[in-house]
């Protein structure tokens, strides 16, 4: 990558890592104003205007667009939790849970008041 030591083994990949640095978005949606930057990420948007849920919890009736979020809603009805904190013992059933626990050691508290000074 020209903007940053990146390095990929798919000239396809690096197009889109490159799109991430220059904000082009060159696949836009042809029902709204979003506009993303690989054909993938417009395919799972057009689910929204679609209504097509492709991926089906086997464990209740729950459909969903994205791949991802099955995975995570799986771990809600399994218990797994493969997100471990390095510092205590907590596990977590997502990274970005993971992320907001792993604030109450580290201090950070990045969302401030716009009234006053907490």
């Amino acid at each position: 990558c020209e903007y940053c030591e990146a390095k990929f083994i798919k000239k396809s990949v690096l197009r889109y890592h490159i799109r991430m640095h220059t904000g082009e978005n060159p696949y836009k949606c042809k029902l709204c104003t979003t506009e993303c930057n690989n054909k993938s990420d417009l395919n799972v948007h057009t689910r929204i205007h679609t209504g097509e849920k492709p991926y089906k919890c086997e464990y209740c009736e729950a459909k969903f667009i994205k791949k991802s979020v099955l995975r995570y809603h799986i771990r809600m009805h399994t218990g797994e939790n493969p997100y471990k904190c390095k510092l205590c013992t907590t596990e977590c059933n997502n990274k970005s849970d993971l992320n907001v626990h792993t604030r109450i050691h580290t201090g950070e508290k990045p969302y401030k008041c716009e009234y006053c000074e907490a």
